[in-house]
């Protein structure tokens, strides 16, 4: 190990106290007939509602495992996790809080990893699930792992195996760390897998299934579709931008943002642009000084978008400018060009497979984006055919001894 992963290998020794060595799939036994849930799904942004619910319906179709999915961001009735969980269909019921015993609400929002992983040690010692599945990269979905490999909870990674080896990104320095210490690893692509084959992860715990977040975009497009969030804000099919830019290296810092900002209104110029905007960054514009740049240039700054509003403008758009993970693959499924705004991407099939391009991280590329003409060709990516839920929860349910839960009569 060379690197960032060396970094990655003493952060988990130090984090665990024990050296971090390959686990084998674990089977464990149930000791009760009707225990809690044996399945806990960690989400924390929407990106994992979108990602984990594939899972989750696959298993509640099946009847008869009993399973939670715990929001360890804002609380799911009024944060983005409970309303995309509940425009996939997922009752709030089978969602809560990540509040424990003796934690405290602020806890449970925590950007701290030392925070989260003690709102996370509560949860799972008050709920003891047999395994908690994790997606994404970030602190949280960290913090959730590194908690449950402490005690003895089993960890199952979905979109395991991405890397663009940027280690100057926490997230990266998070996806190698959560695949480490995860019990299975579910990789969406063959490059995915590989990855993990070089850093060492033996053969047995890694299981080539697909993307889960294009699951979802297959099973809501036609909703999407029939919203016609286009229609709505009077634009053409074909015939707009979609922009959304949400990473800390774009927003964070003033000088960049100004540049940005005036490289999007200089994009509107030639075509119009769709871009969200949430609270905070629409008042950080207004104070310094440049969303005057946007609305004079006709940009349609939007509030921040449901995912089906999002699926809908994207499935429409004459191409989508981002810097999202779950976007450059969902641009790829539906065949829309993408340009992503980072000089590195970890979901490398985009760029060998779909539609993605890099533009590099330099601002003033944006206002050079120039969406080719014609229609949208969805990309054949493999096993991106929307059952990626029903293999991991196949392999959840071999894998581990869940007590039978009765099904409703």
């Amino acid at each position: 190990m060379t690197g960032g992963l060396e970094l990655v290998a003493r952060m988990a020794a130090v984090c665990l106290g024990r050296p971090v060595r390959p686990k084998s799939p674990t089977y464990l036994k149930v000791v009760s007939s009707v225990p809690p849930p044996g399945v806990v799904h960690v989400v924390s942004m929407r990106s994992d509602a979108v990602t984990v619910a594939p899972v989750f319906l696959a298993l509640q179709q099946a009847g008869d495992v009993g399973q939670l999915i715990v929001d360890a961001g804002a609380g799911p009735e009024a944060g983005p996790v409970g309303r995309t969980l509940a425009e996939l269909g997922i009752a709030p019921a089978h969602v809560r809080p990540a509040v424990g015993p003796g934690v405290g609400a602020d806890a449970a929002v925590m950007a701290e990893t030392a925070g989260a992983m003690m709102v996370a040690e509560a949860v799972l010692e008050e709920l003891a699930p047999l395994v908690v599945v994790v997606s994404g990269s970030s602190d949280a979905a960290m913090a959730w792992s590194l908690a449950a490999s402490k005690m003895q909870i089993p960890v199952a990674r979905l979109e395991a195996g991405l890397r663009d080896r940027d280690w100057r990104d926490s997230r990266e320095i998070n996806r190698v760390l959560m695949d480490t210490l995860a019990d299975a690893l579910f990789a969406t692509t063959a490059d995915a897998a590989e990855n993990l084959a070089r850093e060492g992860i033996g053969q047995s715990r890694v299981h080539l299934t697909g993307s889960t977040a294009v699951d979802s975009l297959r099973r809501m497009l036609p909703r999407a579709r029939a919203c016609a969030a286009w229609s709505v804000r009077g634009l053409e099919p074909g015939g707009y931008l979609l922009v959304t830019l949400r990473r800390a290296t774009a927003v964070d810092d003033d000088e960049r943002l100004a540049r940005i900002v005036e490289a999007i209104a200089r994009l509107a110029q030639t075509i119009p642009v769709v871009l969200p905007l949430t609270d905070g960054e629409r008042s950080r514009l207004t104070e310094m000084g440049d969303a005057h740049r946007l609305v004079a240039a006709g940009v349609r700054c939007e509030r921040p978008l449901s995912y089906l509003e999002s699926l809908s403008l994207q499935s429409r758009a004459a191409a989508v400018v981002t810097d999202s993970g779950t976007m450059q693959d969902e641009a790829s499924a539906l065949g829309v060009p993408c340009f992503t705004l980072r000089g590195v991407t970890e979901r490398s099939v985009t760029l060998t497979h779909g539609t993605n391009a890099l533009l590099g991280e330099d601002p003033s590329e944006l206002a050079d984006v120039r969406p080719r003409p014609g229609e949208p060709t969805p990309c054949a990516i493999p096993l991106w055919d929307g059952r990626a839920g029903t293999r991991i929860a196949k392999v959840l349910r071999s894998a581990y001894a869940f007590a039978r839960v009765p099904r409703a009569s």
